[in-house]
């Protein structure tokens, strides 16, 4: 169970550090700050390139705690938080990814949030510092990462009601394109 955990903890972890990476630093075909920015202004996360930077760090942190399995519950509430504002964007689209879904940012979530659930491993830093966290952290890592999520999905949906001139959309970066594809709703 130590190998499983540890495998599931260091690529989850690491795609989410290659994620902020590409919000960041604009590395692995990524836009940087000031194409996430505008991303992230255009669906509505004013300022966009604050909170591109919130959002790149926030998944550097939960990446880096859930690949190293320090600070579990901490972890998976961060992860939690920024893929609920994640799959807030893309719920017009159904779940799957290939229509621009929330898919990617549910699978994220919920791996972070079995990982709290379960306890990082015996190859993880908590169990190094003797740290225990039991299952009840989980729910406080679920609990914590909906209510850090809140006010930024709120504030997204108070933006979006107040410009009435722009029809419902979502917009979304077509993986296999370097286009940003509107999708009307």
């Amino acid at each position: 169970m130590a190998v499983g955990l540890f495998l599931i903890r260091g690529i989850v972890g690491m795609l989410l550090i290659g994620h902020a990476a590409q919000k960041l630093f604009g590395w692995f075909g990524g836009h940087g700050l000031a194409g996430t920015g505008a991303f992230f202004d255009s669906i509505g996360y004013r300022p966009g390139r604050r909170l591109a930077l919130l959002a790149g760090l926030a998944e550097l942190a939960g990446g880096l705690l859930l690949t190293l399995g320090l600070l579990t519950p901490l972890a998976a509430a961060i992860i939690v938080a920024t893929m609920i504002a994640a799959a807030t964007t893309h719920m017009r689209n159904g779940l799957w990814v290939q229509n621009g879904g929330y898919e990617t940012p549910l699978l994220y979530a919920v791996t972070a949030l079995g990982v709290a659930f379960t306890g990082p491993g015996g190859v993880s830093l908590d169990r190094l510092f003797g740290l225990n966290w039991p299952w009840p952290y989980g729910l406080y890592a679920a609990a914590l990462g909906m209510l850090a999520a809140l006010p930024f999905v709120m504030m997204r949906r108070r933006r979006l009601a107040k410009e009435p001139d722009q029809p419902q959309r979502n917009d979304v970066w077509h993986p296999k394109q370097r286009l940003r594809i509107r999708i009307p709703v």
